[in-house]
């Protein structure tokens, strides 16, 4: 089996940036929902953007956010992928993909073998699904610290390309890939000091560890 990629998101500082790029993460997710701690403006991303451009992938992750939101940010940082991590349909997802032309991911929440079972709708509209902790109502959709019972993804054979996140650590991630089989690796708070403050020494023994699973 393939090593799994690894993406580190919430990246908002050049030093996270070159950290992820350093440890040979794979791809860096700007955030472009602005209650987020690890939000970044269009400015911001054009920065982040160019300097990984040819050296990481750059996903741009979005809330039920509008096209007019989502082009900015696919512009300003010549995206890769956009992720949507909201209450986004299949058929939204597959209208996002067609006008903007790169992969889209779905981010779905994950309490119940009955929410793992969502992902068959997705099929025909994106690239890849990436499994996520349900975090509670009226809290932000992501980087909570928050994980669910991986052993949900035990038996799970999906038709499309797949990814674990939620409360993924540089303790955890290598039990996490061995338990799952995760295609993707994808953590945010689990290498931060502090909420959006990422941690260079955090980043690199997660992508050590995440290689090692």
């Amino acid at each position: 089996m393939p090593a799994p990629a690894i993406k580190i998101c919430g990246i908002s500082t050049a030093d996270a940036l070159e950290a992820a790029i350093k440890a040979r993460a794979d791809y860096v997710g700007l955030n472009f929902f602005a209650p987020s701690p690890r939000y970044v403006d269009a400015r911001q991303a054009a920065d982040l953007g160019a300097r990984a451009a040819g050296r990481i992938g750059r996903v741009g992750v979005f809330v039920d956010a509008k096209d007019d939101v989502i082009g900015e940010a696919v512009a300003a940082a010549a995206l890769d992928a956009i992720q949507l991590h909201g209450e986004e349909t299949s058929e939204r997802a597959a209208q996002i993909r067609s006008q903007f032309g790169v992969p889209v991911w779905k981010a779905l929440p994950i309490a119940s073998l009955a929410d793992i079972a969502r992902a068959d709708s997705f099929r025909d509209a994106v690239d890849l699904i990436l499994f996520d902790a349900k975090t509670p109502k009226g809290t932000l959709p992501g980087g909570m610290g928050l994980s669910f019972d991986w052993s949900l993804l035990a038996a799970y054979r999906g038709a499309l390309a797949w990814g674990l996140a939620g409360g993924l650590t540089p303790a955890n991630v290598a039990e996490a890939a061995r338990l799952t089989g995760a295609q993707v690796l994808d953590t945010s708070s689990g290498v931060e000091s502090a909420p959006g403050v990422k941690d260079v020494d955090k980043i690199a023994a997660f992508c050590k560890a995440a290689r090692l699973s």
